[in-house]
């Protein structure tokens, strides 16, 4: 069972080069997704912060969606979050 263990970090780098704590991230209620929200969730999970399976319980996502985020970044960059999923392939 420790095989799994991973520690978890008590902040890891925002978006904007800033520290991002769990306290920092988006309130679990967030409806309007802009691109800042969706870029620290996304730094929250690749940095350690929350897992994958938190950050899609703590705001009702798919993990396709989550995905669909972080490809976007990895991407087009953080502008990539404005861009519609469905025309990523076009």
């Amino acid at each position: 069972m420790t095989e799994n263990y991973r520690p978890r970090v008590r902040y890891v780098i925002g978006p904007d080069g800033s520290p991002l704590t769990v306290a920092d991230l988006p309130p679990r209620d967030t409806k309007r997704w802009v691109i800042r929200r969706k870029a620290e969730v996304v730094a929250a999970v690749r940095g350690g912060l929350i897992s994958l399976e938190e950050a899609c319980e703590r705001y009702t996502l798919t993990v396709d969606e989550f995905l669909s985020w972080q490809r976007s970044i990895d991407k087009h960059g953080l502008p990539g979050l404005r861009l519609d999923p469905a025309a990523e392939d076009v």
